[in-house]
């Protein structure tokens, strides 16, 4: 049975991952993680807060296949910091409904409680080495990629 033509068409339709991120060597384990875990998602990168609020208001519309099904957020992000960056998605009415996990070194207890005070999904503390960040990884993708249902989406379909 040839499913060459279902997965060209599942990839087509697949949104990515938006990776905010400014740690060149905390990039190379996201992208290496997703890789070792299968994750066909494609994957945005913005290197700063700025870079990110541009891509947001570059895909504001919840029909937009650029719009992303997660979003990887770092705090400590360089010219506009990652919960300002937070706080600008939560205002958006198409932002505030995609799943945004903040993936950080801070486990300070301010951070955690403002992130969700601000309507972060979740909040991981980053791991220091690969085989612990590729682990994280697989449980994100586990739950927000193929548990979850996402908005501005097809419903998944599951099989008996």
């Amino acid at each position: 049975m040839n499913t060459e033509p279902e997965a060209s068409h599942f990839l087509s339709l697949t949104r990515p991952i938006l990776l905010v991120e400014d740690n060149p060597m905390d990039i190379d384990f996201a992208l290496q993680s997703f890789e070792e875990n299968k994750i066909a998602n494609p994957v945005v990168i913005c290197r700063d807060g700025e870079e990110a609020l541009a891509f947001m208001h570059d895909h504001a519309a919840a029909e937009d296949r650029q719009l992303p099904i997660v979003v990887l957020l770092d705090l400590g992000l360089p010219k506009v910091d990652g919960l300002d960056v937070l706080r600008q998605a939560r205002q958006h009415p198409v932002w505030k409904q995609i799943p945004l996990i903040v993936l950080t070194t801070s486990g300070e207890s301010a951070d955690i409680s403002r992130a969700y005070e601000l309507g972060v999904n979740s909040y991981i503390v980053k791991p220091v080495n690969f085989a612990a960040f590729a682990d994280v990884v697989k449980q994100i993708k586990a739950y927000w990629l193929l548990i979850n249902q996402p908005p501005f989406s097809e419903p998944k379909r599951r099989h008996p």
